[in-house]
Order: structure tokens, then sequence, then C-alpha cells
């Protein structure tokens, strides 16, 4: 196990809630990710009373952190991120709003023929789009997985920015003066193939979000996205307002 905070009983704070506080700590440095220990490790390592133990581990069900099972003990409960619909959206955004680390790996980036994208993007089939693919990363574990097109024309100076991290139209701004103001989506569940299973991490029973995205600026189409994002881990929330339209 990972570095634990001492706990200290001369403090007005119960123990129990000092415990709570550190494996708050300790599940958000990604430490439990495979496991969570015992009530009688958690005694042992902390030095306190059973009854100590289970109203800290009681506070972290509560929460939405762990669930018990019979015959399979403690578990964390896997991390989902909520993405409201009402306005146009980074997923860069979205992880970082809601507390955990985001960053991407750049599987290709590269110039090559529209072919079946020039009409989302409004080319002709033999003019040039960038071609990116990453893979977004939710505290270092597999969230999605994008492939993106851009007419390369207009962003070809994208191909030398860090893509790494952040959001692609913070970059497309600061890179390409693009500034996207519009755009739409179409979402449907879908079972990946074997080799996108493995990419994203995923167990056979889970299927993923297939997200077609087209994003224009004020001159016109700037991204056609397919993105496959993992169900188990991301849920899409729609909001309005009034009643059933006439």
């Amino acid at each position: 196990m990972g570095a634990v905070t001492p706990l200290d009983r001369s403090s007005p704070v119960p123990l129990w809630s000092q415990l709570l506080g550190d494996l708050r700590r300790r599940l958000s440095s990604g430490e439990f990710s495979t496991r969570f220990p015992t009530d009688e490790a958690l005694r042992e390592e902390y030095e306190v009373s059973r009854q100590t133990v289970r109203e800290a581990v009681r506070r972290l069900q509560e929460d939405g952190y762990l669930v018990r099972e019979r015959g399979r003990g403690t578990i964390l409960t896997p991390i989902e991120l909520e993405q409201p619909l009402r306005s146009l959206y980074s997923m860069a955004r979205t992880i970082e709003a809601q507390g955990h680390r985001e960053r991407s790996i750049i599987e290709s980036i590269r110039v090559a023929d529209a072919g079946a994208h020039a009409g989302p993007l409004d080319l002709a089939p033999d003019d040039e789009v960038i071609a990116i693919e990453r893979v977004r990363l939710l505290d270092d574990e597999p969230l999605s997985l994008e492939r993106s097109w851009l007419p390369a024309a207009r962003t070809r100076d994208i191909l030398d920015a860090d893509l790494t991290s952040g959001s692609l139209y913070d970059a497309l701004r600061r890179c390409c003066n693009v500034v996207v103001v519009k755009g739409w989506e179409r979402i449907r569940p879908l079972n990946p193939t074997p080799e996108e299973r493995k990419t994203l991490r995923l167990s056979r029973a889970e299927a993923v979000f297939q997200v077609e995205r087209v994003v224009f600026d004020e001159v016109g189409p700037v991204e056609e996205r397919l993105s496959l994002i993992r169900g188990d881990r991301y849920c899409f929330r729609a909001e309005w307002t009034g009643g059933p339209a006439a």
C-alpha cells in the first residue's frame, strides 16, 4: 500500500473522520485502482478500532466511492463522467471540471486525401485533410478513441501543436485562428471491434457510445469527428425547460 497519513489522536476531529479524509486522498491518487483493502487490513494499517474503520468505509459508500457485494467484499465504484448536452462541449474540460486528470496519447497525425470525409467538411475528394487519431485518458485509464479530420488548407499548423493534453478547439484557436461556434452530434450505442476493445481496455460485456460530430467556425466546417467512448465510464445528460412542444 501507499503512504499513510498518521492519525492525530490529540485532535478534536474524530478518528473516523481523519481516516475518511486520508482514504479519499488515496482514492483520488489512484492508489486503490485494483482492489480496496479489507476492514481488517485498514484496522492494522491505521491502528484503529473496527468501529472506526467501519464508519469511514460506510461514509465512502454513501459518497459513491465503494460498494459492498456478497462474496466479493468491498469494491471500487467505477468513475463515471456525466456530460450535459445543453451546448457544445469539450471532453478535456469535462474531465478537469469533475476533478480528474486528462491527457491524450496521439496514435497518428498525418495529411491525407479527404475521400469519404469530403462531404461533411465541404471539400473535394482530392482535397487534403489532417487526420488525427488519439486515445483520451481519464486518470491514466483509456476513456475514448477519437478520430478527427480537419480541412488541411485552414488547419495545417495543427501538425506542430502539442495535442497530448487540453482541448483540440483550444489548439485550433491558438495555432490556426479557427474559433468553433456551433456543431451537431449523433449518438448511438455500438459494440467495438476486438482491436478497439483492447485499446479501451473494455470487457466483452461492455459497449461504447459512438459519437459522430461535425463542428463549424464562421467560415464553414472545421472538424469531422468519430469518437468511441466507454459506456461504463461516461453518460450523457440532456437538459430542457418549458413544457411539451406544440
